[in-house]
């Protein structure tokens, strides 16, 4: 984890009021330590890895706070509960293309897409505040194999 996200991250938490624990450490490092999209409960599963005292009331409790300090994007994919995004810090303007056969998620990034997203917005009269392109899409391995390696696998 780079160290200047790292302070940036306990300079939020003390200025919350809130210390530095074994548990927080934890939480933040598996939060970090991926490149992949997570829910509350597999960063706990994660967690519990590195530091097996880490409560799920502490993971629920510290998500909100890496979202509040702007490291970590809570995205709703359209499925029944939040995906955490680690990769937002290093790549703000990527977008994401779910598989609706395997949950897998791709992330990708696109010049055009950025430029249609902006001549869209000014056209209507507004200023973008944030964006985000999630395209649902189905899986051609599936469907010319009859079988996926993700399948199962989820995020």
């Amino acid at each position: 984890m780079d160290a200047a996200l790292r302070q940036r991250i306990y300079e939020f938490i003390e200025q919350k009021g809130l210390r530095k624990t074994a548990q927080r450490d934890a939480i933040i490092a598996a939060a970090f330590g991926t490149h992949e999209h997570f829910t509350a409960e597999a960063l706990l599963e994660m967690s519990k890895k590195i530091e097996p005292s880490v409560s799920r009331a502490t993971v629920y409790r510290t998500l909100p706070l890496l979202v509040e300090c702007g490291v970590l994007k809570e995205l709703d994919l359209g499925r029944e509960q939040k995906v955490y995004d680690p990769n937002f810090v290093d790549h703000p303007h990527h977008n994401h293309l779910i598989c609706v056969d395997c949950d897998k998620i791709v992330e990708f990034e696109d010049q055009n897409i950025e430029l249609l997203e902006e001549c869209i917005s000014r056209r209507l009269g507004f200023s973008p505040s944030s964006k985000m392109v999630r395209i649902e899409a189905k899986c051609d391995e599936l469907k010319r194999l009859g079988e996926c390696k993700n399948r199962g696998k989820g995020k």
